[in-house]
């Protein structure tokens, strides 16, 4: 016993913190040979009054008076239940059970009323928070949690940069609504007219039109110098933006206790009060929504009371007309022939980063705009490479994510280049047939455009044979698909862009187009008397034809019988609904359905009784002839 509890005083010297955890005998050893503990359990029974700074400092000792008896004497609260005067209670230390405190009545917690509701404004007059700091801070990861969506690309490479464009989405933040924009990560030691240098002067140009900026670093990491850079870049472009800190990361030293020096740290930076987040856990999300809130909601009731009435009226007119429904367009194609550039032709902005490299565009950027008012929503892809299994890092992600977006648009715009066309013996290469022929597929509008028109300038004669010899060879290499339609353009510039954007909204007219029943029976019926059928015998016989889904048009021949349509039957109607109907460059499905033939209920009558006859015959005994009856 002795051994024991000089074995567990020579433990409290190295950490007074066991003491909790020790029996009451080692208590008064430890008092009366000096050592210092921090207060046991039987502190939560003292009032408050009793309770000091000097009391429960370990560096003071317990020199305090209301509490060295407490200590020191032997028959206070340890193996009696005594109490120092009348104001310590009973020890829990000695197994006695306190007395069971009253239930303190709980008040409930009043919410505080939002002063606006941002689910009611129009997303143009949301105020707009951009995500700013170095490379590797996780940017990206709390653009996806903000928007609760993985659509911006994730990746660990601290040498790399995996997000050059400015991407913008609608950040959803509890009852929160705002825009939110991912930007590239800034470096300003970059040279001139580098890739990093060019996502800087965008991020500039972007960080203007906007109200916040959250600004990012790395916990983990702690403050690097280039953190303070990144800090003084803001003072000098974001002037009047607000920027609020957040430490990013921060999961891993929720429980080590770091986190309050990291906020030392952060402090240097200059822009208020830190706080502690973690984009991949969605660690400190209600302290930025308890921090956002007051400032989204003062900007919104600055705006003129007129915006907002405004915009309920003219979304509710534009939902109201089906004909001006939104619409989603992806530009695809292999790496290097313009799409970048046709998307900042259409939009008529530098929206995304351009320039002579190879794969310079890494996320899918999603951009919106009007068109004779129309909503349309562009999305320009990487580009497009045959997945071969040697693809690392971002490169294999850039590709996923551009299927994907094939996949969710409405109409395809497949942009070629007509240098290469030009030098070539053929127009497409086979990542390109692939694109053409996964959109039909799909049931997506295709059109195609031949970009660079401009470098063939001052030679006619191969213009004519680029512009002839591009449909010709679509139609070999897409045969089920005829009329897809071809603009030549030039986005450097500028050259072609009305005439894109009429074709690609005529496109998703067709693709959105429904027929009644009655008119396309009358076209069935000219069609049938024009057709040559090889048997007239075994012909079948459509009773009716009716469309029975849009986007694309999906059509169902009922016939009657058993007798199905063959295949040059279902090839002559397709082309016939393309031609008839102006429906070229879209997939169009025709199904068949067999409608069993009714038998006729007066010859059903006549057989049931002929069969009750013959039954009743069938079922009379004869008797034998040889037998008289008895």
């Amino acid at each position: 016993m002795v051994s024991s509890l000089f074995r567990s005083l020579l433990l409290l010297r190295r950490n007074p913190n066991t003491l909790r955890r020790l029996p009451a005998q080692f208590h008064l050893a430890a008092a009366a040979l000096g050592t210092t503990p921090p207060p046991p359990p039987l502190l939560g029974n003292l009032p408050k009054t009793l309770i000091t700074r000097s009391s429960l400092n370990p560096s003071h000792g317990l020199s305090h008076p209301s509490l060295s008896p407490w200590f020191h004497a032997p028959a206070v609260g340890f193996c009696a239940g005594a109490s120092v005067g009348d104001e310590v209670g009973e020890s829990p230390l000695m197994g006695s059970s306190p007395e069971p405190e009253k239930p303190r009545s709980k008040k409930k917690s009043q919410k505080r009323k939002a002063r606006f509701d941002f689910t009611k404004v129009d997303v143009a007059l949301l105020p707009t928070v951009i995500l700013v700091g170095r490379p590797n801070v996780g940017k990206s990861a709390l653009f996806n949690r903000l928007i609760r969506r993985r659509e911006a690309l994730v990746y660990n490479t601290p040498g790399d940069h995996v997000t050059r464009d400015v991407r913008e989405g609608i950040a959803k933040l509890g009852d929160l609504r705002f825009r939110v924009l991912d930007s590239a990560g800034l470096e300003t030691a970059a040279t001139s007219g580098s890739i990093l240098s060019r996502t800087a002067e965008m991020t500039e140009n972007v960080i203007s039109r906007s109200q916040f900026a959250i600004f990012l670093i790395d916990v983990r990491d702690g403050l690097q110098p280039l953190d303070l850079e990144v800090g003084k870049w803001l003072r000098r472009h974001a002037h009047g933006v607000r920027t609020i800190v957040a430490m990013n990361k921060s999961e891993s030293l929720d429980e080590r206790g770091l986190i309050i020096a990291a906020a030392g740290e952060a402090y240097a930076l200059g822009f208020g009060d830190p706080i502690a987040i973690s984009a991949e856990t969605g660690l400190g999300m209600a302290e930025l929504y308890e921090i956002l809130r007051p400032m989204l909601e003062d900007y919104m009731l600055q705006l003129p009371k007129s915006e907002h009435n405004q915009e309920d009226t003219t979304s509710e007119e534009e939902n109201n007309k089906e004909s001006k429904l939104p619409l989603q367009l992806a530009i695809v194609g292999r790496p290097n022939v313009g799409k970048s550039t046709l998307l900042n032709t259409l939009l008529q902005e530098e929206r995304v980063l351009v320039g002579p490299e190879a794969g310079l565009t890494r996320d899918s950027i999603r951009a919106q705009f009007q068109f004779e008012n129309r909503t349309v929503y562009l999305v320009d892809t990487a580009g497009w490479l045959q997945r071969s299994g040697q693809e690392k890092g971002p490169a294999s992600l850039s590709v996923v994510q551009s299927r994907k977006n094939l996949m969710r648009a409405h109409v395809v715009a497949l942009v070629l280049d007509g240098e290469e066309i030009a030098k070539a013996k053929s127009s497409m290469k086979h990542a390109e047939v692939v694109i053409a022929r996964q959109a039909i597929e799909e049931g997506r509008g295709l059109v195609v455009i031949v970009n660079k028109m401009d470098l063939l300038r001052g030679n006619s004669l191969l213009i004519g044979k680029v512009m002839e010899a591009v449909p010709k060879e679509i139609q070999t290499v897409i045969p089920q698909v005829t009329g897809i339609p071809v603009v030549f353009v030039s986005a450097l510039e500028g050259r072609g862009r009305v005439a894109v954007m009429h074709q690609l909204i005529d496109t998703y007219e067709k693709w959105c187009l429904r027929l009644p029943t009655a008119r396309l029976n009358r076209w069935l019926r000219k069609v049938m008397s024009r057709h040559s059928w090889k048997d007239l015998a075994t012909q079948p016989k459509v009773k009716y034809f009716t469309q029975v889904k849009a986007r694309p048009p999906t059509f169902v021949a009922f016939l009657s019988g058993k007798a199905q349509l063959s295949d040059t039957d279902m090839r002559f109607l397709t082309k016939s609904l393309k031609e008839d109907f102006n429906l070229g460059g879209i997939p169009i499905r025709i199904m068949q359905r067999s409608i069993p033939r009714r038998e006729d209920p007066k010859k059903n009558s006549n057989n049931l009784r002929t069969r009750m006859n013959l039954r009743a015959r069938s079922d009379k005994r004869l008797a034998p002839s040889g037998l008289a009856p008895s």
